[in-house]
Parts: C-alpha cells; structure tokens; sequence
C-alpha cells in the first residue's frame, strides 16, 4: 500500500514532490482499478499545493461528499452526472492542509447495502465491503494514500477488515458532516481509510488542526476484550484473528482483561435499526415520495422500515442508547480501550452482498472512535476493531498503533 507519512518524508526530504506523488497514485490508478473498479471519476488536472501538512496526497472521496469539481452521483442514477456548487467541509478542509481531491470512490447507493460493481482487491469474487466499497478498496490496492468514507453502522470498519488496509471511524462529529448526502443524522460520521495506523493519526490530526491526536502514546494500556455475545459467534478467522491481536497486545506491555458488556450495551445495540431506518425515511423523504419505484431494493426496504417505525419506537430507541452511553462512558474509567472484532470474518465469496456490520453497530451508536488494525495471516484480510471513549481519538490511535507494531514485530 502507499503510506502517506512515506510520501510525506520524500516530498520533505526534496526527492519526491507533491506532483510527483499524485502521479504515482495515477500509475496504481491505471494498473490496478481496471480489475477492481474502485473510481467513478477522476480529476484530469487538479491544482496540486506545494505547501501544508497534506501537500502531495491524493485523496479518494466516496460519492456521497460532495465536490465541487467533480460529480457528486450517491451510487443511484437518479442523481448522474450531479454537479454540486460547493466542496463538503471535509474536503474543503483537505484542500486546505495541501491534499488534492483527485477521485470520487464507489459507494452503495445512498450509502446503504445495495452492493457496487468494485471488487475485492484481494480476490475479485469477493465483495470488498459496503458501503464505503471503493475507498477501502482503492487504499487496499496500492492505488491512494487516504481516502474518505462514512460509517452509520459498519461502512468504514468492516470494509477496512475486508481490503485489508488500517482505517477509523471518529468520535462522533469530529469531523464535519456538512455536505455529506445524511442518512442518519444521530448516527452518520466521516472517517478515514490509510496505509497503517500512523497514517490514519497524521491525516485526522491535520484534518482536525488536533496535532495531540497524533502525538499520543500507549504505556501498558488496560484494553478489555470484548466478544459481544449478543452478536452471535464470529467465524473461525475472526476469533483467530482476535486472540492474534490479544497475544501481539501483551507482549508489548498491555494489560487485557475479558469483559462481558452490560445488557443496557445490548439493548442499545438492537434498537439502532430503529434509529437507523426512521432517520432514513426522513432524510431521503423526497427520493422516497416522489421516486419510490427506482429506488434500489435495499434502500427500498429500509425506507419502508423507517415509514412503519412509530415515533415511540424511535424516542424509545434513542433513550436506550442514551443510557448505554452513559454505561460505556463508566467502562472506559477501568479499561483504555476496548478490543472486539472488525467484522464477524473475511469479505464473503460473493458481490452480491456487502457483509454483516453486526459488530460495529453498537460503536456507531455510542459516537466511540474505532480503529480497524489488520491482522497479518493466511488468505484474505481480517482485522481486529480498537475502540476508545468518545473524544479519545488519540488515545485509541495509540493503543492500535501499539498492536500494529507488536503484529509487525
């Protein structure tokens, strides 16, 4: 893969410079994407900044963060050829630490499950995760440095897990959702794919202007290891990757304790469907009233949901996860982080599915921040999800950083 904080030591080191990075990115582009098709477009000739902490990076942008100079499609035909006037904040944000927004990347329609045509860089008959499908796809390959997707239940974790590449979800907000097509308004969030660990702690420092995300470290942390029982067993690879992760973390000092999570975490984590498709249904009211019949079948499905899920239910879903925030919030008094798995195993033999995100539903809930660490091993990826309390970002970078390094070593 391309390590951004590579690029960025060349182009310092004055042996590369920032045009010349972004060609390399162009090079991967057109030697791998023709077999994985992670792009939807690409800009043929964007202004590339000498200076700021970004200079010289290539971003992939999932196509439902709007762009100014580039078409802004959601996945769906009903919005092709799309122009919108402004950058999201996001990506005006990058543009103005130095990156280059040369791609938008392939999402499932209007973010949900309906799967894309981009294959899994690691075997094509395989799905490379929904729905920030192309992103993770795109980093996976070799073919971008960092690139942006959304998570409102799974869509950064798992398909991180799946193309094999390190990846975040932020706590909640941190970064901005302005412009960002809304699914989920309590639920969606914009994070980050990247090479390794290091990257991702650089790119959200320079993205957020919080230089201490990045500077962060992790001395004999208390992680608990979390199973998440309620979520039925995880495939053989998943567990083999878990107790991988658990060994790597206790060589390098971690102290990792079992910890079965409270039944207020599991009630939350079933009503988030509620929450998830009576947001939707609002969000999308005007694809759903005035375009129903060309909406694709799985966000049909969960519009249709959302339209018969009473407001009680809703109210009542929203105060269960209120109070298992305030649960997790006492949990990470006793633990630094929390380690659970990242998807229930490998991307599934199939592109007609986008996989399961029953193991990350109830994080997106909480606002947490989530790492995804790949986990080294034989046949495709799989990774183990490092979990932190809201607005530890930095703490919860360390904590994956400290096991990345143990599972290199």
């Amino acid at each position: 893969m391309l390590s951004l904080l590579d690029l960025r030591a060349r182009i310092a080191a004055g042996t590369l410079t920032p045009a010349g990075a972004v060609d390399l990115c162009r090079e991967a582009i057109a030697a791998r994407d023709p077999s994985i098709g992670a792009f939807v477009a690409i800009d043929p000739d964007p202004a590339i900044p000498q200076d700021g902490p970004l200079a010289g990076i290539a971003v992939g942008i999932k196509d439902i963060i709007d762009t100014a100079t580039l078409p802004t499609q959601l996945g769906t035909a009903l919005y092709a050829g799309w122009r919108p006037k402004a950058d999201a904040a996001v990506v005006a944000r990058l543009k103005e630490r130095g990156a280059v927004a040369l791609a938008k990347t392939t999402t499932t329609a209007y973010a949900s499950s309906d799967p894309t045509e981009t294959r899994n860089p690691h075997d094509a008959g395989h799905t490379p995760g929904g729905s920030s499908a192309g992103s993770a796809a795109a980093v996976g390959a070799g073919m971008l440095p960092l690139a942006l997707g959304t998570q409102t239940a799974g869509s950064v974790i798992r398909p991180a897990s799946y193309c094999g590449c390190a990846a975040i979800k932020p706590s909640f907000r941190l970064i901005p959702t302005v412009g960002v097509k809304t699914w989920s308004w309590a639920l969606d969030t914009v994070g980050l794919f990247a090479a390794g660990v290091g990257d991702l702690a650089y790119a959200l420092a320079a993205i957020t202007g919080r230089d201490g995300i990045d500077g962060e470290s992790a001395s004999s942390p208390r992680i608990a290891l979390v199973r998440q029982d309620f979520a039925e067993a995880p495939e053989p690879a998943a567990e083999a990757a878990l107790a991988t992760a658990r060994a790597a973390a206790e060589r390098a000092g971690a102290r990792v304790f079992d910890l079965t999570l409270p039944p207020d975490l599991a009630q939350a984590w079933e009503r988030h469907g509620a929450i998830q498709d009576f947001e939707a249904r609002q969000a999308l009211g005007w694809e759903f009233t005035a375009h129903r019949d060309s909406l694709p079948p799985h966000v049909r499905r969960n519009l249709e949901a959302g339209d018969a899920t009473a407001p009680a239910t809703y109210d009542d879903a929203r105060r269960h996860a209120h109070r298992a925030r305030r649960v997790l919030k006492g949990l990470f008094g006793e633990f630094d982080a929390i380690l659970t798995f990242s998807a229930a195993g490998p991307a599934p033999v199939s592109l007609a599915s986008t996989g399961d995100p029953r193991f990350n539903r109830l994080w997106t809930l909480m606002g947490v921040p989530c790492v995804n660490v790949p986990v080294p091993g034989d046949g495709l990826p799989v990774g183990v999800q490092v979990i932190g309390r809201f607005g530890g970002d930095g703490q919860a970078l360390a904590v994956a950083k400290l096991i990345e390094d143990a599972l290199r070593g």
